[in-house]
């Protein structure tokens, strides 16, 4: 009798630790749950009359958020129920295509305001460069993982930044600050791999600071805007230090808590495509500091909560993509609030699960999802 009663708390102690071991983290999911639908609500305010200008349907970009968010949860449940070791099958093919990919937008890339970025795919734009986000992640992790017990060899290292070099170079083709966030996935990625950060350190900052002259020599537009940041906006008020102008306007009018949901003076007109990148001015404006600062609190859970999944991954592999996903996230937040802010020269840089776009938030929520994936073996689930 005794015997049976321990063999029934043993098995019910090992149901419990299946149980926890395929749990879902609800703390992530719930963050990014709360920034989509804040996202989509920010959408359809600052389009509202750009929408009815340009489609005739004040709920044009609503309803395409709305339909790319529901996908985009959908496909983030299927990753996150896939083993992610399994995509290390694929890292090959997915390099490979994302070097197709971006060649194929520099030969024949639909062209929007002067930058080809996009492949239009019948009735979607695909923007390959969010491709290149999640394969520079899943490959870095991948080939970091393999060889972590050589990545204190230069020829290793160099090996795994050419391999982060030739998307790099195809993506800052198109633009220069995504550019940026790509080398930076993998260099992250890198830090967390390579035993002695200081060689990693070494091959990195010369070539790195001559590309960064050089880009800004060479593309005359970097170079104005450049300047336009270091002289004050309002030396070009007209030209490009324009929308930097309005974003500071809309920012101002909007004090502590806003002049009203749906209520921004910006968005009509003053603003191109508010939608878009600078949102977060309109996120200000209309809903004033404390909301803004909110927003940024989410984005600091969202970075803590990979961090807790991190440091408690089962495998290098797993923290890996961990540490990827979200530098991706974190640096793209800070880059789009400092753009806005213009606390750095103006560049194109959508706010994560924020600003309108199909491309963006699919690939985002895939990441998610592998990050979901890490977290349902990490030492948080398996724990007794």
């Amino acid at each position: 009798m005794l015997y049976r009663k321990t063999t029934q708390r043993q098995h019910k102690k090992k149901q419990g630790r299946l149980r926890k071991r395929v749990q879902t983290d609800f703390t992530l999911v719930s963050i990014i749950t709360i920034l989509i639908i804040f996202g989509i609500v920010m959408i359809y305010s600052s389009s509202y009359y750009y929408s009815i200008d340009m489609h005739n349907d004040s709920a044009y970009y609503l309803k395409k958020q709305i339909m790319w968010g529901i996908l985009g949860i959908i496909v983030m449940i299927i990753v996150s129920r896939v083993d992610y070791h399994f995509l290390n099958r694929f890292a090959g093919l997915m390099y490979i295509l994302t070097i197709g990919f971006l060649i194929l937008v520099l030969l024949v890339g639909k062209e929007v305001k002067g930058a080809k970025r996009w492949l239009a795919l019948g009735p979607i734009n695909f923007q390959p460069s969010e491709f290149a986000k999640l394969t520079i992640i899943i490959v870095t992790a991948y080939l970091a993982s393999k060889m972590i017990d050589h990545l204190g060899k230069y020829r290793m290292i160099l090996f795994i930044l050419f391999v982060i070099g030739i998307p790099t170079a195809l993506v800052g083709a198109q633009n220069m600050s995504t550019a940026i966030v790509v080398f930076s996935i993998g260099m992250a990625v890198l830090f967390v791999a390579v035993p002695k950060v200081h060689k990693l350190l070494i091959i990195v900052m010369p070539p790195g600071l001559l590309g960064a002259v050089l880009g800004i020599i060479f593309a005359g537009y970097r170079a104005t805007r450049v300047r336009i940041w270091l002289d004050g906006p309002w030396t070009d008020p007209l030209g490009a230090g324009y929308q930097t102008i309005q974003s500071l306007y809309a920012i101002g009018t909007g004090g502590l808590f806003g002049i009203g949901l749906g209520e921004s003076m910006q968005k009509r007109g003053f603003i191109p495509e508010a939608h878009n990148d600078i949102i977060f001015s309109i996120v200000c404006e209309e809903l004033g500091l404390f909301s803004a600062m909110a927003l940024i609190l989410l984005f600091v859970l969202l970075i803590w909560r990979c961090m807790v999944i991190a440091s408690n991954c089962s495998d290098i592999n797993g923290l890996l993509i961990v540490v990827g996903v979200m530098s991706q996230i974190g640096l793209q937040v800070i880059i789009n609030i400092a753009v806005v802010t213009n606390s750095i020269p103006a560049t194109g840089m959508p706010l994560p699960f924020i600003s309108y776009g199909g491309s963006s938030l699919m690939f985002l929520m895939v990441e998610i999802g592998l990050v979901l994936n890490v977290a349902r073996t990490s030492k948080i689930n398996r724990a007794g």
